[in-house]
């Protein structure tokens, strides 16, 4: 083969939102917001969106996936008008949180369009929304139970609605919010363009995307859990001892800017309370409070004036804080899904972050459901300057000092050092190595987030019996 002419192929050019077809207004406000390159679900979901295709687009949050449909809506709707208590265009997302970011998006990126929109959540003002209704809206952001609300009361019609968004739709199939999303499709035109995201494409997600979308397209984004911009580290710990090693490590790890998950919102208050108690700045999020004081907790966060968030997995979706240093599993999660979305709140935007996890020995199985959907497995991380329980004799290990007088763990599968008591005879027989741990209990049932927390009253003191 003749190679003489033969010339090496030009690397591909890195596609920027200029190459989207999206309106000059709205590359002007993303120029302004200091965005040049979209990300790969944007660059893949904007042209579709535009040519007024339906779309399933799978990717975890982080990704930039809630612009990939707003900037390509902003241009679609521009140029028309809206009515009076008829929006032109619906978004439901599960959260409130993740509501009112999608509203700030629409904030950002319609500066120089005349649109308008609306956020119906639960927990804001009737009124305040009825009146936006009465004037007019382009863009409707609302969570499922509001929408009904105000449905039901005959505040809203729904027949004029020209794009229909249901994001997060994986977390909607958690909450449990499908049956209304069925109502509320039902009230939708038919003709009209649907678009589906969803962090994971499970079986349950397509049947889903076949009921609601009309010959959609599917865009797919690589999962991030496995980026190596993000640390993971496991501790096997007592549940005694979460509280001190945790202390331990914010402390040694110099932590200042993480957010720390438990299973269970009653868990959420006490740790937050005994972290405060030793002079850690720290907030707490949760689904029992009132809407006002979680966004007041989440401007102090974001702002930094607050450094750490105690929180239930209320906040694991869609929050977009760029500067998470690091995430901090005080319960391993009861969903395996959850670990991403988790662990997803640091290392973002090319930065790199840290994850701390908390095992005790009945989490074992919850462990092996985490590996498999990973497709990694995360050993554990010894833990120096603090004494920690033997797991497999419940008994505390010795602390040992290194050479600089630094206390350290004895752990099970060590050696302990040669330096010994002189009167001793002899070494002591070595501990077995430490073996995978076994879940001595059932897998605990998921509490979600509307379910009544602890209805027979015990509080954090519950009997040893109800344990067993």
């Amino acid at each position: 083969m003749n190679t003489e002419n033969t010339e090496p192929e030009a690397p591909a050019e890195k596609v920027a939102f200029t190459d989207l077809g999206l309106s000059d207004e709205t590359l002007r406000a993303l120029a302004d917001a200091g965005y040049v390159t979209p990300t790969p679900i944007q660059e893949k979901s904007i042209p579709i969106i535009l040519m007024g295709r339906d779309l399933v687009g799978c990717a975890q949050t982080g990704t930039g996936k809630t612009a990939a449909f707003v900037l390509p809506m902003i241009d679609i709707l521009f140029g028309s008008r809206s009515r009076a208590r008829m929006p032109r265009s619906l978004i439901l997302a599960p959260t409130r949180e993740l509501a009112s970011q999608i509203a700030d998006n629409f904030a950002k990126y319609t500066k120089y369009h005349q649109l308008q929109w609306a956020l119906l959540t639960g927990g804001d003002g009737m009124d305040e929304q009825i009146r936006a209704l009465d004037r007019g809206v382009d863009v409707l952001i609302a969570t499922p139970g509001r929408l009904m609300d105000h449905f039901e009361r005959g505040r809203i019609l729904l027949s004029d609605v020209k794009v229909f968004v249901i994001d997060e739709c994986d977390r909607m199939l958690d909450m449990g919010f499908i049956p209304d999303i069925e109502k509320i499709s039902a009230l939708l035109p038919q003709l009209r363009q649907t678009l589906m995201f969803s962090a994971t494409m499970a079986p349950e997600i397509r049947k889903l995307a076949e009921k609601f979308l009309s010959n959609p397209r599917e865009v797919s984004v690589e999962r991030a859990a496995n980026s190596g911009t993000i640390t993971q580290e496991l501790y096997y710990v007592a549940e005694r001892q979460k509280r001190e090693l945790l202390r331990h490590l914010l402390k040694s790890k110099d932590v200042h800017n993480a957010y720390i998950f438990c299973n269970r919102k009653r868990d959420v208050a006490v740790l937050a309370g005994s972290l405060k108690r030793h002079g850690f700045n720290v907030g707490e999020l949760h689904g029992d409070m009132a809407q006002s004081k979680r966004y007041e907790a989440l401007a102090d966060f974001k702002s930094g004036k607050m450094e750490m968030m105690v929180c239930s997995d209320v906040a694991a979706r869609g929050l977009d804080i760029p500067d998470v240093a690091c995430v901090v599993n005080f319960d391993i999660p009861f969903n395996s899904e959850d670990y991403i979305h988790r662990i997803g709140r640091t290392g973002r935007a090319g930065r790199n972050g840290l994850s701390l996890s908390f095992a005790s020995p009945n989490d074992a199985q919850l462990l092996e459901n985490i590996f498999a959907l990973t497709k990694q497995t995360v050993l554990p991380t010894p833990v120096e300057g603090l004494t920690l329980d033997n797991l497999e004799t419940g008994e505390s290990s010795p602390a040992r000092t290194t050479r600089g007088g630094r206390p350290t763990v004895a752990r099970s599968g060590q050696a302990r050092g040669k330096a010994s008591a002189p009167s001793r005879a002899k070494e002591p027989a070595q501990p077995k190595p430490r073996q995978p741990l076994k879940p001595t209990l059932p897998p605990p049932t998921v509490e979600r987030e509307d379910a009544a927390a602890d209805p027979q009253g015990f509080g954090d003191d519950i009997p040893a019996f109800l344990r067993r």
